[in-house]
């Protein structure tokens, strides 16, 4: 296995913003959208987001419901995915949530100072079980040494769940298959509300679109799914 069939979620509204400016996170899903994610998680081995969503939101990255955490089980498998996390600094908080739950563990990529940096902030959490791995995947880090290291550690599907600039990194890279947009339906209009992605070259340009592969509603969120590779998906096609 050279990489891990790499999926990339977002909910973004209509203009293209994953959160407004306000103190509390905007709600840009309903509970359809919610459930489905939850069940997209089920199906990967590993979720990963970028420190800055790791800052904004604490989030803890977990299959909610209880019915997919026992199939996991009975394949033999954690209840919860494998979390990554990258970060150019190294900068963590060892007392998030995204650490102290789970059962399958945490790998923190980053490089250059940022190594020692976040193997110090870890360090601070001796009883973690369990523990939290540093590895250096570049200086900035790269979507391709991320994918390697999960590759060798066995990772088969990949989730990546932002924000902007994980979103950016790993589109520029080219080594994103698929990629999920749930549309709210409403605008933000912030000009300094994040975006879903920041300027860059993308490969998949107005010469080389992405094949659309599904669009549907749940409610009044549009799902649009997207195929940016011929790879095929271990976990099959989802209707």
């Amino acid at each position: 296995m050279d990489r891990p069939y790499t999926i990339l979620s977002c909910a973004m509204s209509v203009d293209g913003r994953i959160d407004d400016t306000g103190p509390e996170r905007l709600r840009l899903s309903n509970p359809a959208d919610f459930a489905e994610i939850d069940a997209l998680r089920a199906e990967c081995d590993a979720i990963l987001v970028g420190a800055g969503t790791l800052r904004t939101d604490d989030p803890r990255l977990l299959v909610r419901s209880p019915e997919l955490r026992e199939r996991r089980r009975a394949r033999g498998r954690t209840e919860h995915l494998l979390k990554a996390l990258v970060t150019r600094s190294g900068r963590v908080d060892p007392a998030a949530r995204f650490f102290a739950t789970g059962d399958a563990g945490a790998v923190v990529y980053t490089g250059g100072a940022g190594v020692s940096t976040a193997r110090e902030a870890l360090g601070r959490r001796p009883d973690a079980d369990p523990p939290a791995e540093v590895v250096d995947a570049g200086d900035p880090p790269t979507a391709a040494a991320v994918l390697a290291d999960l590759a060798g550690r066995g990772v088969e599907r990949l989730l990546v769940e932002g924000g902007g600039h994980i979103h950016t990194l790993f589109l520029t890279s080219g080594l994103v298959d698929e990629l999920r947009l749930a549309v709210a339906p409403f605008f933000v209009g912030e000009e300094a509300a994040p975006r879903f992605v920041l300027p860059a070259a993308f490969p998949q340009g107005p010469g080389a679109p992405m094949r659309l592969a599904e669009a549907r509603s749940l409610g009044d969120v549009a799902v649009l799914r997207y195929r940016l590779s011929d790879r095929e998906d271990g976990a099959g096609e989802r209707g």
